[in-house]
């Protein structure tokens, strides 16, 4: 393995790292090492928080504390993950961080990962920015599993290289924020990158990924993503991937060095708490409580169309020229079920983007 990618959030920061290695190591003739929570919405897990090595069946050992996930792994019940269909649809290695060690345990995979692979090069890829929240930016919603693998590259015993992909995407900084937070522009994301991950992304339910896919096959708008309804601009900015320094992303990055020396998930989750003011797998709790006690027909219902062209209709009233079929489901509260039956649905409109991506008609 000559390139480790630390995906930095998991979820869709793996499939970016997937574009990431198309567009800057494309003469490679060996596939990433790409080391990536399973931490999946609950639209996908109906389990808060992330997934740990105990949870699957079939991961194949890579060092003492690292495990691969191959396309054969399967989850225990009532656990569900993304990771074995992208190690089955995508050339790369997916390695699993386990977060229930704390950032020291993710600090020891790596420095197994480095002293077994010697990789040629390390990246921690994030998309949209949010890494370098300094933890108290009142629009930051998924803060933890961030800083956690910032916090555990800053101690790496060998150079990382922090990379910011999309700038604003993830809905939780704006660009205006980022942007004297950015460092030199490294590449920006062309149609030929996205397609290497194309076929990924219309079943994958990542927003932010998905966005970086479509800006890069030139969509330009605001788009409307999470249940929340966040907005987040599409611009030629999209496509771009920006270094930042390591070393001064973690000195301002107060939830990062606060569980520095953590041990256990518990622990980051509680310092979380306190920088913070709640963690994200807090949200996901209450979420999936509310969830339980509603009563959803598993069935798509017969009037979506109707449904969908009234949510268009309203979005065109605040401006909205794109929305993805996650913010659909959530939106229209339909279950589970049916976000693949959505992107079914717009596999016949979306032209290029992916079909997660949904171009809203206002007619």
């Amino acid at each position: 393995m000559k390139r480790l990618i630390v995906a930095a959030g998991g979820g869709g920061d793996a499939v970016a790292a997937a574009m990431l290695h198309a567009a800057i190591y494309s003469e490679d003739k060996t596939p990433a090492l790409i080391l990536t929570y399973s931490w999946d919405r609950l639209i996908v897990d109906p389990v808060p928080g992330p997934r740990s090595p105990a949870d699957f069946i079939g991961l194949r050992q890579l060092t003492p504390h690292v495990w691969a996930v191959p396309s054969s792994a399967t989850l225990k019940p009532p656990h569900a993950a993304t990771l074995p269909r992208l190690a089955a649809e995508l050339p790369h290695t997916f390695a699993l961080i386990d977060p229930y060690a704390g950032a020291a345990g993710i600090t020891r995979q790596l420095n197994e990962l480095i002293a077994h692979f010697t990789p040629e090069s390390i990246d921690l890829l994030d998309v949209g920015g949010d890494i370098l929240a300094h933890g108290d930016e009142p629009t930051l919603r998924s803060p933890l599993a961030d800083a956690l693998t910032l916090a555990a590259c800053a101690r790496a015993e060998a150079p990382v290289r922090l990379l910011v992909a999309g700038p604003g995407l993830d809905g939780e900084l704006p660009t205006d924020i980022l942007r004297p937070r950015l460092g030199p522009l490294i590449t920006t994301f062309t149609p030929e990158h996205a397609q290497a991950v194309i076929s990924v992304l219309n079943w994958h339910p990542s927003e932010a990924t998905a966005l970086l896919a479509a800006t890069a096959l030139g969509a330009q708008g605001l788009c409307e993503v999470r249940d929340a309804g966040l907005t987040v601009p599409l611009t030629v900015e999209g496509p771009t991937v920006h270094q930042v320094d390591l070393a001064a992303a973690f000195s301002v990055n107060h939830l990062a060095q606060a569980v520095t020396d953590t041990t256990t998930l518990d622990e980051a989750e509680e310092r979380c708490r306190t920088v913070c003011g709640t963690s994200e797998i807090d949200y996901e709790r209450a979420k999936a409580q509310r969830r339980s006690q509603q009563q959803t027909n598993p069935a798509v219902p017969h009037d979506l169309l109707t449904q969908i062209k009234a949510f268009e209709q309203a979005a065109a009233t605040r401006g909205i020229t794109y929305t993805t079929a996650r913010r659909l489901a959530e939106a229209l509260e339909l279950p589970n079920e049916a976000l693949q039956h959505l992107t079914h649905l717009n596999a016949a409109r979306t032209g290029r983007l992916p079909t997660s991506v949904w171009k809203l008609h206002h007619r």
